[in-house]
């Protein structure tokens, strides 16, 4: 079980999640890859860019070294009000998404899950830590450091740039 201050923790790598399908899934396994974590909602007015322009980057950069961390969450306007199951379903038949979803979590408050008190300490936001809506996004480095973060606005395929930097692709 993952220690619930994000003091002890130096990297994402440390942390161990649920998947959609409740199975632990330790977040070492991905030392080595450059992971963009986004708080995912079925039911935004962003849903449609944003899973289509992460499944874009991630069939363009998987192979290179890019994995998608997404994370459903029902606290902005209850827009991910569904089962596990249920989100699955949209993500991946709706928007072929390829990349993992996991569990449904809280993203603010006391119940916030570890690996989002992590990257809100190392990434604070222009307005305070918390996290302001569906898809706000993460970018973290092979060695599992938070090297920036993106407002829900911002369009996935807008930080390709930095993608690319990170994982040494021309």
């Amino acid at each position: 079980m993952a220690s619930q201050s994000s003091k002890d923790h130096g990297t994402i790598h440390e942390f161990t999640v649920k998947d959609a399908r409740g199975n632990d899934v330790d977040l070492s396994t991905y030392k080595g890859k450059v992971l963009l974590v986004v708080n995912v909602a079925s039911k935004c007015g962003l849903t449609n860019s944003n899973y289509t322009e992460l499944s874009q980057l991630y069939k363009t950069y998987k192979d290179q070294g890019l994995e998608i961390l997404a994370f459903p969450c029902n606290q902005f306007g209850a827009e991910e009000p569904g089962s596990n199951e249920q989100i699955l379903e949209f993500a991946c038949t709706r928007f072929k998404a390829e990349f993992p979803i996991f569990d449904k979590v809280d993203v603010n408050g006391d119940n916030a899950s570890p690996v989002y008190k992590f990257l809100k300490s190392s990434k604070g936001g222009i307005f305070g830590d918390n996290i302001k809506w569906n898809f706000s996004k993460f970018l973290v480095d092979k060695d599992g450091h938070v090297v920036d973060r993106y407002a829900p606005t911002t369009s996935p395929l807008s930080i390709e740039k930095d993608l690319k930097k990170l994982l040494g692709v021309s």
